[in-house]
Formats: structure tokens, sequence, C-alpha cells
């Protein structure tokens, strides 16, 4: 494996989130990012304004151009937007991704509360992109429209992993545990082989912006340099914590990660 990931999804005029913090993350990780631009956002840390989409076909030419040249080891998709935008792409992996392990980071809602995903394309996501991930990384919100089961603690996570999963047939899933109350986070992988329960201590902080993102894209990362799903998931979570603790204080909002710290300590 030589850790080049192709990231699909939208950009972040702020630069916390999309494919900004998908670029940083991979590269401070040491692979090599490749972006297929599926929307433009007017956004900061206070909030999206608006939405630019990018053409369907404008992004699988975008995905043919760096399949047919550059290569990738893993796909990294995240915003979509619309059902359009998920046909366009589940058609390219199946055209040019040559079997590339899909990392589905099911984007619907920024955390300023703005709405990227059209109702009609979670059915899509659900029944047709779904099967083909390697993982899927949902907040409890989004595994929850996927699922249609509530996910409001530990067990409605095991239980929407368990649809996910068993029912919707994606390969493993990770449904996060940022939006369930209480003190420590966990975070439940389930994969064909089993089950692990990652844990860690909330942070009290405002930098929380792109952390969907960012784990999306450091398990990719780590999946693209050759590491099995699991140490993937462990070292992509050690990743975001710590970007998280080195957040720069940037903006009035929902704050930007330190994503380079991996670099800083070179």
């Amino acid at each position: 494996m030589n850790g080049r990931v192709l990231i699909v999804a939208g950009s972040d005029s702020g630069g916390g989130a999309g494919i900004q913090a998908d670029i940083k993350t991979v590269t401070a990780l040491g692979g090599f990012a490749m972006t297929a631009v599926t929307a433009v956002t007017v956004q900061n840390t206070v909030g999206v304004t608006d939405v630019h989409a990018v053409p369907p076909a404008i992004v699988t030419a975008q995905i043919e151009a760096v399949m047919s040249d550059l290569g990738a080891d893993v796909w990294k998709i995240g915003m979509m937007g619309s059902a359009a935008h998920v046909r366009a792409v589940m058609e390219a992996w199946y055209a040019f991704g040559g079997g590339a392990p899909v990392v589905l980071d099911p984007v619907m809602i920024a955390k300023g509360g703005a709405s990227l995903l059209a109702d009609d394309a979670v059915a899509v996501i659900r029944d047709e992109l779904m099967p083909v991930a390697a993982i899927v990384t949902p907040n409890a919100p989004e595994a929850e429209a996927l699922t249609g089961a509530p996910v409001r603690d530990l067990e409605g996570q095991r239980r929407a992993a368990e649809i996910l999963v068993r029912k919707l047939g994606a390969y493993s899933a990770l449904v996060k545990g940022g939006h369930v109350e209480g003190d420590i986070i966990r975070d439940v992988l389930l994969t064909r082989e089993g089950e692990r329960i990652f844990e860690s201590p909330r942070i009290d902080t405002l930098a929380t912006h792109g952390t969907g993102c960012t784990l999306a894209s450091a398990i990719a990362t780590h999946m693209a340099l050759g590491e099995p799903m699991e140490v993937s998931v462990e070292r992509a979570r050690r990743y975001l914590m710590e970007a998280i603790r080195r957040a720069p204080g940037f903006g009035r909002g929902c704050q930007p990660l330190g994503h380079n710290w991996p670099l800083k300590l070179a």
C-alpha cells in the first residue's frame, strides 16, 4: 500500500472541515491526498450560509482523472449533497475504483445545524452505497437517519451498528458517541469478526468543527498505509483526540482542530 487517499467531499471555506480538513489529516499522517469536490460551501466557524453543488458529471470527471493517472489505495467519501451525486460516485467507483476500500462518512448536517444532504439521498446511501463500504462512520443522528433506530445511549449505538453491518451490508461500522450524553465518549466498532468499544474522556472544548471528517480521513489514511481496520480506527481516534487538544483557538463558533500536530513533533 502506498498511502494514496481519494477524497470525495465538499469544500469548507473556513478550512476546518470537508476537503480542507481531509487534506490536512491525510498529509499530517503521511499519506497522499487527492480530491473530487462535490460542493463548494460558504462557511466559517459560525455556520454555513450557502452551498453550491458541483455538477455530478464534473465529480465523475475528477474521479476518472485521478484514477486513470494516480490511482488510489482507499476512497474516503464524505459530503455528497444529492441522490444524483451519490449515484454518480457509486457509478464512478464501479467503473474506475478497482475495488479500492471505501471509508464512508455519511455527512448529513453541519455542526451549526445546516442540512448538507437531501432527503432522497439518504435512501440511496443506505440501499446502494452502504454495501460497498469497508467502514461507515456515522455519528448518532446520522446513524438514526440511516437505520431508523434511536441512538441515545451505548445500547442504541450497538443496535445501530448491528443494523448497518448485518442488515444494510457494510463490512464494518463505527457508530460514534460524541452526541450521546456523558463524560465518557464511547465509539462502537462492529466488523464481521466482532465488536470493540473505544472509550475516551469527553474534552471540554469549542474545537469540534470537522471532527467527523478528520476521523474518517485518518482511518482512510491508516488503511491506505496498510494497517488493519481495528488498528486504523484506534490510531485515527488517537490522532483526533490530540488534534482537539492542540486546536489553535481560531473563530467565534465551532472551532477548527490542530490537524498538523504530528508535523510539529517531527
